[in-house]
């Protein structure tokens, strides 16, 4: 995204959206951890003053992808385990739900686990193929999406928008939504983060996480950027991302880009076949609906 837009340019992308703050307990950590002495236990108790934050953060790191033998009980055995980078990561997308009314998170169904799963897979993918920070693809995982919420509160027929994007074998998934409600839900997720202090490789992964071969086929553009697209479609696809989102049992966008990805991960596609499996065993994919 062009840093040189006027405000009343973003503003009339954003179609009226208004971007919610930062959380409090966002600019705690992120205050607490520009401290030369930061600590873990300091940072364990500001998010245990959000009951809310922290019961879904428990019930994360309980999840059956961590395999513990014991339940974690604290947010400050959460951070140990998770990382700290993991937990605030975790934290920031979690907050995009506390900006929505009740009926609008209800609305919204399967979108939070969903958004889960994908972040799980993309961590898993990113260990497959020797990330060295699986860490980055587990939050490109969990926030790609944050558009998505606030556009469905913003617009009523917002989740006819989404499948009649999906929908299309030809028409790219953002071109059907700037024609239909003239902006889309990458380019508000790229202000949600940006708004939110994410690190630009974030914000402009999440601008561009449906305009693939266009990112692919520029030259002099980010390595890390492009790997971590590619680990990110792959985990929207094997988690039926196009089912979740858009109700649909093709998924046109994976078609168009999957020999691109594979190419550019250098995964075979027997070692992509075996990788999904081994995701499906997780309970993490979406092998029961997706094509």
């Amino acid at each position: 995204m062009s840093a040189d837009l006027t405000q009343e340019q973003i503003q009339k992308i954003l179609q009226g959206i208004a971007i919610p703050p930062q959380p409090q307990v966002m600019v705690d950590l992120q205050m607490e951890q520009l401290k030369p002495d930061w600590s873990i236990k300091e940072i364990s108790r500001l998010i245990s003053q959000d009951v809310g934050l922290s019961g879904s953060i428990l019930k994360t790191v309980n999840s059956p992808f961590y395999k513990h033998a014991n339940t974690i009980t604290s947010i400050n055995q959460a951070v140990q385990l998770l990382g700290v980078n993991s937990v605030v990561n975790l934290v920031n997308a979690l907050s995009i739900k506390g900006a929505l009314s009740d009926d609008d998170i209800i609305a919204l169904g399967r979108f939070w686990d969903s958004a889960m799963d994908i972040a799980i897979t993309s961590s898993v993918i990113a260990k497959q193929i020797g990330l060295p920070n699986p860490e980055e693809a587990y939050t490109l995982g969990l926030f790609h999406n944050c558009g998505v919420p606030l556009l469905m509160s913003r617009f009523p027929h917002y989740s006819q928008v989404l499948e009649e994007a999906y929908s299309s074998p030809d028409e790219g998934i953002i071109e059907v939504e700037n024609r239909m409600i003239n902006t889309n839900h990458a380019v508000v997720g790229y202000y949600v983060g940006k708004s939110w202090n994410l690190p630009r490789y974030l914000c402009e992964a999440i601008h561009e996480h449906h305009r693939i071969i266009k990112t692919f086929q520029e030259e002099s553009g980010d390595a890390r950027k492009k790997t971590l697209l590619a680990v990110l479609k792959m985990a929207e696809h094997i988690c039926g991302n196009h089912f979740m989102l858009g109700k649909q049992d093709v998924d046109h966008e994976w078609n168009r880009i999957r020999e691109l990805v594979l190419l550019y991960t250098g995964i075979s596609e027997y070692e992509y076949g075996s990788l999904k499996a081994h995701i499906d065993e997780m309970g993490l994919g979406g092998n029961e609906y997706y094509s």
